[in-house]
């Protein structure tokens, strides 16, 4: 089971170890893709290999997954971008969003039908969403294999 994992990164990096931790929790699912995206020296300036062959790469990523996991709490175009990708696709979405003072959800990732949001404070509340989530959304291959 692939996993793609989406968080800001050129949007802002002050939720690294955040998305560290996540990613951790997500290999417990199955293999992530964008394990980079928790890495702690990945700076906002982002990756030094070319913006086209960082569109292409992760476009590709993203096609392979099973689901996309995307961090939406540091807003950034990136992350819409792949998550408007995913849904187009009909890849099962899950959007993980800490509630904090003075910013808001964005109305458009918010109001997207057909994926899953949850809340949360601490990423220790974040391995029982991803058992229910990858519980509900099982991709055929892995329903066939059991």
């Amino acid at each position: 089971m692939n996993i793609y994992f989406a968080a800001s990164i050129r949007g802002g990096r002050d939720d690294w170890s955040s998305y560290l931790e996540i990613v951790q929790q997500l290999r417990a699912f199955g293999n992530v893709l964008t394990d980079h995206v928790g890495d702690v020296e990945l700076s906002a300036v982002g990756e030094d290999i070319g913006d086209q062959k960082i569109h292409d790469r992760d476009l590709g990523w993203l096609r392979d997954s099973d689901y996309l996991v995307a961090e939406v709490t540091t807003p950034s175009l990136g992350v819409g971008y792949e998550i408007g990708k995913a849904t187009e696709w009909g890849k099962p979405v899950l959007y993980l969003y800490r509630p904090t003072e003075g910013r808001r959800l964005s109305g458009m990732i918010a109001g997207c039908s057909g994926v899953t949001l949850r809340e949360y404070q601490t990423t220790e509340e974040l391995h029982e969403v991803f058992e229910e989530f990858v519980g509900v959304h099982q991709p055929r291959s892995a329903v066939n294999e059991a």
